[in-house]
C-alpha cells in the first residue's frame, strides 16, 4: 500500500504575520525564509505524527482489497473517500461508487463489503483510492497543541539557521516539540 499527495493544504497553521508576532520580527527581509520554514514545520509534524493537519487530498494504491475488507490507514485523520477506481487487466480504470465505503473516522479505517467490490487486473497498484484527510479547513480545526508545535519548530529553526552554514546540526527535534506532538502520533507496526 502507498500513498501519494495530490493536493496539499490551501493554507497553513499559522499566518506569515502570527508567526512573524511570534518571532518577534517586525521587518519584511525574511517573510520568504519564514513562510518556507512555516511549511516545513507543518511538513515535519505531519511526517512525524502521520497526521494530515489540514485538508488534503491522497491517492491510495493497493494491490488487492484487504481479506476482512477493512483498510486502517496509516495516515489520519480520515475523512472521506473521494474516488474509487479499479484497473483491468489492459490498464482501464473502472471507478467505483464511493459512497459504498464507509469510513470509520474513530478506528482511521475503510470499510467495504468485499462480496461487492470488483478484483483488480493486474497484479500491482490494481486499486486506487482518493482520500480527503485532515482535521478541518481551518488553522483552528489543527489541535492547538500541535499548532504550537510548529511555531515552536520554526522559531527554533529561525532562531538556529546561521549554525547550519558552519556546519554544526540543528536537524534534532527539540524536546519540547517532541512532548508536544508524542500524544498525536500514529503507530504502525
Amino acid at each position: 500500500m502507498s500513498a501519494i499527495l495530490l493536493v496539499g493544504p490551501a493554507s497553513e497553521p499559522w499566518t506569515l504575520a502570527e508567526v512573524k508576532s511570534f518571532l518577534r520580527v517586525e521587518h519584511d527581509a525574511d517573510d520568504a525564509v519564514i513562510t518556507a520554514l512555516l511549511a516545513a514545520a507543518r511538513g515535519q509534524v505531519e511526517a512525524l505524527t502521520r497526521r494530515a493537519l489540514l485538508l488534503q487530498s491522497w491517492r491510495l494504491a493497493l494491490d488487492r482489497w484487504p481479506a476482512d475488507g477493512r483498510l486502517v490507514l496509516r495516515i489520519a485523520p480520515l475523512r472521506a473517500v473521494t474516488a474509487a477506481r479499479v484497473f483491468d487487466a489492459a490498464g482501464v480504470a473502472h471507478p467505483i461508487d464511493p459512497s459504498g465505503f464507509v469510513v470509520d473516522a474513530a478506528a482511521n479505517a475503510i470499510a467495504a463489503p468485499r462480496c461487492s467490490l470488483p478484483q483488480p487486473g493486474r497484479a500491482h497498484a490494481g486499486i486506487e483510492l482518493d482520500l480527503q484527510l485532515g482535521f478541518g479547513a481551518a488553522a483552528g480545526d489543527v489541535p492547538e497543541q500541535l499548532r504550537h508545535a510548529i511555531r515552536t519548530l520554526v522559531a527554533h529553526w529561525y532562531d538556529n539557521r546561521g549554525l547550519a552554514a558552519i556546519g554544526q546540526s540543528v536537524a534534532l527535534l527539540p524536546g519540547s516539540v517532541s512532548a508536544m506532538i508524542a500524544s498525536y502520533r500514529v503507530l504502525s507496526l
